[in-house]
């Protein structure tokens, strides 16, 4: 794993102490009774990264007459309150989601804008970005969503103290992992801090290890509503080597009690009490927010270890290839919607997610690289992103909304145990195709 080396302190608001702002008119484009120039609510996913949408939504005040307000829900209750409020009188003009499959059934329903006139009169709100990301909220042929913030592989880190204390190395393999599961408890500290409460956090172990075991084909398979690859020998087996790395004590026992959403899991990895921590990229701006003098010491990271005998290209990841922001039909004023959208692919937008350690998937990206919180990490993952052969979605992203209490539900019970292997399959084998 690779040590992030001068970083620069980035000031960023936490994502559990952001409260949702109550609407108090319709956010579908308002008219002020002072000056009638309207607003525009732009609505995201409350967290550490959320200095830099206020900052565009500053710069984008500056010159139009038509406001806009940031507005923003905590992690943990994102997507369950935006599915109350996005067919109402409080629906937001442009909101955050992460393409796929979270937002088929919104297009379905007729809630949201194709966004084919805007990229006729601006060609860049496409061709500024990497194609193969621009296409994850391509629906129906049709472009419903510009990138924004960037890209989020899943990776592993680590505390680089802890290991070197424990004599162990950063696992590149399955049983290079395991063996340092056995060390790591044998110096009385967690293995792997697992943020359990929030289900996703234990939801990207099966990603990563059906995608090491089977390839990506197999969850492209399930998706698209083969329901018979959960069945699979290759299905069983990625469940079978999740099983034994549970069993192996790797995650503790009181996983299911702690959250990332609230800083539990990220403080136990910055605190030494446990070695690892399998996250989205984003954990560098949260753990820069709350812990930097660990992030400038002993912060590791590096890509999922790799299976012997498997299927999955040592070079694949797995996590959410962007998010994106998305229209919503009613908004009253689309001409200061598309203007602001021209945000997302500005130098002050790369250098901005870059200084608080996201990685933008903008063609102009590259060249701001040694600008970035750390240059050394954004590399990193650039390089990880170009090179690899797949980009698995993250499974309750490439599945519609209705799918995500059972995907849940079904990786947290497998995992603590109140679910064999047979009801998991059962369970996944009841998901809607997307």
């Amino acid at each position: 794993m690779k040590r992030p080396v001068q970083l620069l302190r980035t000031a960023v608001v936490g994502g559990a102490s952001l409260a949702m702002t109550l609407f108090l008119t319709a956010c579908g484009g308002s008219e002020d009774a002072a000056g009638g120039s309207g607003t525009i609510h732009v609505l995201v996913y409350g967290d550490a990264t959320n200095k830099v949408e206020k900052q565009l939504v500053d710069t984008f005040n500056k010159t139009s007459k038509v406001k806009a307000v940031l507005d923003t829900i905590p992690g943990a209750d994102y997507q369950s309150k935006l599915q109350t409020i996005i067919s109402g009188k409080q629906a937001p003009d442009v909101f955050f989601n992460w393409g796929g499959g979270s937002i088929k059934p919104y297009v379905d329903a007729g809630l949201l804008m194709p966004l084919d006139d805007f990229v006729s009169k601006d060609p860049e709100l496409k061709s500024a970005f990497l194609p193969s990301v621009f296409n994850t909220a391509v629906v129906d042929g049709k472009p419903y969503g510009v990138p924004m913030r960037g890209t989020q592989p899943v990776l592993l880190f680590s505390n680089d103290k802890v290991l070197k204390d424990a004599g162990v190395s950063a696992p590149r393999t399955w049983d290079e992992l395991l063996t340092a599961v056995k060390a790591l408890k044998a110096k009385g500290v967690t293995p792997i801090a697992l943020g359990g409460g929030d289900k996703w956090p234990t939801q990207m172990w099966f990603q990563y290890l059906y995608d090491r075991v089977a390839g990506p084909e197999l969850f492209q398979k399930a998706v698209d509503g083969d329901k018979e690859v959960w069945a699979s020998e290759d299905s069983r087996k990625a469940l079978g080597k999740l099983k034994e790395l549970i069993d192996a004590g790797a995650f503790g026992s009181n996983y299911d009690s702690v959250k990332f959403t609230d800083g539990g899991s990220p403080a136990l990895l910055a605190t030494g009490k446990a070695a690892f921590e399998l996250m989205g990229s984003w954990e560098y701006s949260t753990l820069q927010d709350a812990h930097p003098d660990f992030v400038k010491s002993d912060l590791g990271y590096g890509a999922f270890p790799t299976v012997e005998g498997g299927k999955g290209d040592p070079a694949n990841i797995a996590g959410n290839t962007n998010n994106f922001y998305s229209v919503v039909k009613t908004t009253k004023h689309p001409e200061a919607v598309a203007e602001f959208l021209k945000l997302m692919y500005s130098d002050e937008f790369v250098k901005a997610q870059l200084a608080v350690g996201n990685l933008p998937t903008t063609a102009n990206t590259p060249k701001f690289l040694d600008t970035a919180a750390n240059p050394a990490y954004s590399t990193f993952q650039y390089d990880l992103v170009k090179k690899a052969p797949a980009f698995q979605l993250s499974w309750d992203q490439a599945f519609p909304p209705a799918a995500t209490t059972t995907i849940h539900q079904a990786v947290q019970q497998f995992f603590n145990g109140q679910m064999d292997t047979d009801a998991f399959i059962a369970a996944m084998q009841s998901l809607p195709a997307a």
